[in-house]
C-alpha cells in the first residue's frame, strides 16, 4: 500500500454536504474523494506553474514568443470546443 500523509482542511458545510452526497453514490470515502480532487489539483496547478516557468524563461532568453493576438485566437478557440463538448454532453444526458 501506498505511504499517505494526513491532512486537516476547513470546508463550507455546502462543500461537504456535497462531498457527503458523492461519497454515499459512489460508495467512497470523503477522503478517498478528497484525496483524489486535490491530487487532481495539485498536477494541474503544477503543470501551468511549470508552463509559466517555462515561458519566463524562453523570454528571458530572448526567444520569441507568440503574438497577443494568436494567442487570443487559440483561447478563443479551446473555449468554444469545450462549450461545443459541454453541450454534446448535455444533449447526450438528456
Amino acid at each position: 500500500m501506498a505511504k499517505t500523509a494526513t491532512l486537516t482542511i476547513r470546508m463550507t458545510p455546502k462543500t461537504k454536504a456535497q462531498l457527503d452526497l458523492i461519497a454515499k453514490s459512489t460508495r467512497r470515502t470523503r477522503s478517498f474523494l478528497a484525496s483524489q480532487a486535490l491530487a487532481h489539483y495539485a498536477e494541474s496547478e503544477a503543470e501551468i506553474v511549470a508552463g509559466i516557468e517555462q515561458a519566463i524563461a524562453e523570454m528571458e532568453a530572448g526567444e520569441e514568443g507568440i503574438p497577443h493576438e494568436e494567442a487570443m485566437r487559440q483561447i478563443r478557440e479551446t473555449i468554444r470546443q469545450v462549450a461545443q463538448i459541454k453541450v454534446l454532453n448535455a444533449e447526450n444526458a438528456a
